[in-house]
């Protein structure tokens, strides 16, 4: 271990919103409140100011793009690490993972920085994704993720896979939450054909993978049994697929369902849009989710989940509510199985090991141990 307080950076496209980004802000609170020195680098975001809140340190470089041309930034990180005397350099992403591998890979191997890798998704196995697997140590946000390594990457010792779930903080999303009447008022004002009716949610960024054709046609049938459903999607449009947004909103109309379905957008208010939620899906098609954040923060505050049976979602559900499993793409199921939770309210077993403090200690642990 260094004399001086440990210095770890970590490396991201950008941070904006997600489970990657959620994550990366956390570990740097920690990091700060442990006293070690926590550096982020990406290419900017509205989570930045939360870092520089935390005490963390942020460095705006321009790591985000899928081209050869971000691999410029090559040499400028190994002076960067030289100069900062860094001990942990943490990539969470493609891109910047490449980048911080070349970098790493030039430098003195007796004194340059600790590698970590962490493979939050499900990626295409080819060339481009294997840098994910070259960290000394690999984590794996789930087990879904970590066999998925071990399957597809034979090469990776089975040793550096280091499986840590990502996890939530039970008092952001407390069991029985109520939303204040204050913010009832100005929701029901912004959407008033959601009062007083079922509310079935999908949350997370409108990108295709999510599910939200899949979530569409579930609420295509549910309404057929359910007739006064509404159907909330939350989440931003990415602004370089602009033309998925539009291919949803033009599905609503071709299914006559624009009575029956709310585009919210962006929200900071995830917690009380839970709490207005009869029934959250999770429904990731193609790749499956890795992990499953909202999964398990609706599922903390009590309210049901039905989502399909494979990847983070699927290993979730199957250790804390069964009940809401579902056959993947089987939309008619789902909308069946959405239809009998309304009506029959099951409650949602209270407890589970998705726990922040779990995941904080556990990623903490490999940094000193890297180090030591």
């Amino acid at each position: 271990m260094t004399s001086r307080p440990l210095t770890i950076l970590q490396m991201l496209p950008e941070l904006n919103s997600g489970g990657v980004e959620k994550g990366t802000v956390e570990v740097s609170g920690e990091l700060v409140r442990q006293g070690y020195r926590s550096i982020v680098m990406s290419s900017g975001g509205r989570l930045v100011e939360q870092i520089l809140e935390q005490g963390g340190e942020h460095v705006q470089w321009e790591i985000a793009k899928k081209s050869p041309l971000s691999l410029r930034h090559v040499w400028a990180l190994r002076k960067f690490l030289e100069h900062n005397q860094v001990d942990i350099l943490h990539a969470r992403s493609r891109v910047p993972a490449w980048i911080a591998y070349f970098a790493w890979r030039g430098m003195d191997a007796e004194s340059r920085p600790k590698f970590v890798t962490t493979a939050h998704g499900l990626y295409s196995v080819n060339r481009y994704s294997e840098v994910m697997t070259k960290g000394e140590v690999v984590i794996a946000v789930s087990e879904t993720v970590a066999e998925y390594v071990r399957e597809n990457y034979r090469r990776v010792e089975s040793s550096k896979i280091r499986t840590i779930s990502r996890g939530i903080d039970p008092n952001d999303f407390p069991r029985g939450y109520r939303a204040p009447s204050e913010w009832l008022k100005s929701w029901e004002e912004e959407f008033p054909t959601l009062a007083d009716r079922p509310v079935v949610s999908l949350i997370g960024r409108m990108t295709r993978y999510k599910g939200h054709h899949e979530f569409l046609k579930i609420i295509d049938f549910l309404r057929k049994e359910v007739p006064n459903v509404r159907g909330l999607i939350v989440g931003e449009e990415d602004p370089r697929r602009k033309g998925y947004a539009q291919e949803l909103r033009d599905e609503v109309q071709k299914r006559g369902l624009a009575e029956h379905i709310i585009f919210a957008g962006h929200r900071s208010d995830v917690r009380e849009i839970y709490s207005i939620t009869d029934v959250m899906l999770a429904v990731s098609s193609n790749p499956p989710e890795a992990f499953g954040r909202t999964t398990i923060e609706a599922l903390n505050m009590g309210v049901p989940v039905v989502g399909f049976d494979h990847g983070g979602t699927g290993e979730i559900l199957r250790k804390v509510f069964p009940t809401g499993i579902i056959p993947i793409d089987d939309c008619l199921q789902a909308a069946n199985v959405v239809k009998n939770i309304i009506e029959q309210k099951p409650e949602v077993p209270n407890g589970h090991p998705y726990l922040k403090e779990t995941m904080l200690r556990d990623t903490i642990s490999i940094y000193e141990e890297l180090a030591a």
